[in-house]
């Protein structure tokens, strides 16, 4: 597709959503005319209009957090611009990571799963959230969480012993729940859980046969 082929608003200028190619996160929204547009094109780098100062700016050419242009898309009407990125650092002025931050309505989820869990457990460690206790434990760090999934443990054995079902399935998910915190410090994901648990046949059938042997 041709420059000329996009179409810019009455004052010449085209939204552009920046994205860390990286995570997919979005990173802030832009404009971009004509001219900033075909520097960013032969630099690789982001430069915007900027709609209050009218004027062209170069993102990073003062702070040092250049975005490096690894895509840009435009959208079936060619009136917007996906433009994808490596970034130097922080996107947004305030210096955060992203300049969308401060969230003003969220639908309660439908339905419950491991996996959205473990992507709001993520989001807790990548996004801080004031008087988070997940963000708390990823502040304390990894001695922190390791007690917690130890004191979480006793918790359930203590009920599992007294025959307590409500209370043992009550401190099972307190277990689980800080397990995956420990997950996601460590990096390791809910696929390689499931992986390590679909090998265990072979390990199981191999004990069974020493023990046989022996």
């Amino acid at each position: 597709m041709e420059l000329d082929e996009l179409v810019f608003d009455e004052k010449g200028l085209i939204p552009a959503v920046v994205v860390d190619d990286k995570t997919g996160k979005v990173l802030t929204l832009a404009y971009m005319n004509r001219e900033s547009l075909r520097i960013s094109m032969e630099k690789g780098l982001t430069c915007f209009y900027s709609r209050s100062r009218k004027e062209l700016w170069l993102k990073g050419e003062t702070s040092g957090n250049y975005q490096h242009i690894v895509s840009i898309t435009a959208d079936c009407d060619r009136d917007a611009l996906v433009v994808r990125v490596n970034k130097d650092g922080p996107a947004c002025h305030r210096g955060t990571d992203s300049c969308f931050t401060e969230t003003f309505y969220e639908k309660e989820p439908t339905a419950f799963t491991l996996d959205a869990l473990m992507e709001l457990i993520r989001g807790r460690k990548t996004e801080k959230k004031e008087g988070s206790y997940t963000t708390y434990l990823f502040e304390k760090g990894i001695d922190k969480i390791l007690k917690k999934v130890g004191e979480e443990s006793t918790e359930v054995i203590i009920a599992g012993k007294a025959g307590d079902k409500k209370e043992t399935v009550y401190e099972i998910a307190d277990l689980t729940y800080h397990v995956m915190v420990l997950m996601i410090e460590m990096g390791i994901s809910l696929d390689d859980i499931k992986n390590e648990l679909a090998s265990r046949h072979v390990i199981d059938h191999k004990v069974k046969q020493e023990k046989m042997t022996q």
